[in-house]
């Protein structure tokens, strides 16, 4: 165990250097451990957990359009009975993918935790500049369907990915090196950037949760 504290401490601080700008995050994609059957596009974000990663932004971008379609409405930020009614969704899915329903349902709160972060950040910003406002809603069933999609691959990735996340340490590492070069990636604001920690707070704690 002692000879292995160096190594983990290194591994850590070499995934801070990595993710200090984005330049460093492009020269870094050669050398970032990644499975042999892990395939990571370059335009993707790095390592293992990249894949898991990528799809994590894309449902925060659709929470852009969820708040665009709610923005000026009666529509709340708040719906519990549409919460859990997804979260019911997502235990059944989890069950016939093999995900453990309790890890999914842990994920998927993050997911809506996150969501409604963005969306209220997006509120406040339209408020404070009418100019940046959508001028168009967005058909809020097209978006379900969208993030029904998306739960399924989610789901997907949450199993392939149970081996990686059930080792803390390591997870920790490639949760970090996705997380910043996704980021970097797709230009995430400040506000996008907190809401992808929120979204990813369970992954490294979600193959096999605690009783």
């Amino acid at each position: 165990m002692t000879g292995r504290r160096p190594a983990v401490i290194a591994g850590t601080l070499l995934a801070a250097a990595v993710l200090t700008t984005p330049q460093a995050v492009a020269a870094g994609a050669e050398s970032s451990p990644v499975p042999a059957d892990r395939t990571v596009l370059s335009a993707g974000s790095l390592g293992g957990l990249g894949p898991l990663t990528d799809l994590v932004i894309e449902r925060l971008r659709v929470s852009d359009d969820v708040a665009a379609s709610k923005y000026g409405t009666d529509s709340p930020i708040e719906d519990p009975v549409r919460e859990e009614q997804v979260l019911a969704q997502v235990r059944r899915k989890a069950e016939a993918a093999g995900v453990d329903p309790g890890a999914a349902t842990a994920f998927f709160r993050d997911q809506i935790t996150a969501s409604k972060s963005v969306q209220r950040g997006l509120f406040e910003r339209w408020a404070a500049h009418p100019e940046e406002a959508p001028t168009e809603r967005p058909d809020l069933a097209r978006i379900r369907e969208r993030l029904d999609g998306l739960t399924t691959a989610l789901l997907r990735e949450l199993k392939e990915t149970e081996r990686v996340r059930e080792r803390p340490v390591t997870c920790a590492v490639r949760l970090a090196l996705a997380g910043g070069s996704g980021a970097a990636r797709e230009h995430l604001d400040g506000l996008h950037r907190q809401a992808l920690r929120t979204a990813t707070g369970s992954v490294c704690g979600s193959a096999h949760p605690a009783p």
